[in-house]
């Protein structure tokens, strides 16, 4: 992406076949849903699928992974700030000092991609910020239903309101991509986002929500930082993607700290707790 395929095909390829892999197994759970809770999970499908997933793989193909990795654990802090108003829990000193240091982290990150060397950009960044906070609110609002129904009932039903808010954005794009010019690495790359990122992820992530907070669900992306940081050096050092070496810088990496130095202040006592 985008050189073999745009963005918003990428994303239409990855609901639709992750949906059809959720609804492969809810065949096998027969639960019906309440009709007050259909609003519900129509917005957990925009939020947590088609607007999570547009804005994520549109800020990605714009900026550098290593700015998205990191930006990405800034959803704890949005989980905390919309449990706090949805859910009415407790934002205690912790939450509110490691909400400020990420916060100071996240907006250092954003506004330098815009002068920083490598393939960062302020634009991308801001994308994916917003995906962030899209994803932070739909862990929220997925908690209650995850009370009430099984988790594969729950992710179902959110892939399928998801396909269609994204399907207008996504119908040219897929129309218009070359499949002809995809080599067995490009499909192997797709399967893999389908099946590893997305089916299993959100599958996982769900049944997570049954467990713990949606807060402390969303704090383990802190390790998204390190794993992207060794991927993008093998990338540059190992693979000769010599555009990813830049990517590697001191305020990054400062970056890198505050964001996951205030994501563990949030989620230190709520994981104590959990396990």
């Amino acid at each position: 992406m985008p050189n073999k395929i745009g963005p918003s095909a990428f994303v239409f390829l990855r609901i639709a076949g992750a949906g059809i892999l959720f609804w492969v197994l809810k065949y096998f759970i027969k639960e019906p849903i309440e009709k007050k809770d259909f609003l519900r999970l129509m917005v957990c499908g925009l939020l947590g699928v088609a607007a999570n997933q547009l804005l994520f793989f549109h800020g990605l193909s714009l900026t550098s992974p290593i700015d998205a990795s990191i930006i990405i654990t800034f959803i704890p802090v949005f989980t905390v700030v919309f449990s706090a108003l949805v859910l009415k829990e407790k934002i205690t000193k912790n939450k509110l000092l490691g909400i400020t240091i990420g916060g100071v982290g996240a907006v250092l990150l954003i506004a330098y991609g815009n002068q920083s060397e490598g393939t960062g950009s302020l634009l991308g960044n801001l994308f994916v910020f917003i995906n962030a906070a899209s994803y932070g609110l739909y862990l929220v609002l997925a908690k209650p239903l995850m009370k009430k129904y099984n988790a594969l009932t729950v992710i179902s039903w959110v892939f399928f309101f998801g396909f269609f808010f994204m399907f207008p954005f996504g119908i040219n794009d897929i129309i218009t991509t070359d499949f002809s010019a995809f080599t067995p690495q490009t499909y192997g790359a797709v399967a893999f986002v389908i099946i590893g990122t997305t089916f299993l992820a959100y599958l996982f992530n769900i049944y997570a929500l049954n467990y713990v907070s949606p807060a402390v669900t969303g704090s383990y992306t802190y390790l998204q930082p390190a794993v992207s940081f060794i991927m993008v050096s093998i990338y540059a050092y190992v693979g000769g993607f010599t555009e990813y070496a830049q990517d590697i810088n001191p305020v990054k990496v400062l970056s890198c700290f505050l964001v996951v130095t205030g994501v563990y202040l949030i989620s230190k006592h709520q994981k104590e707790k959990a396990l």
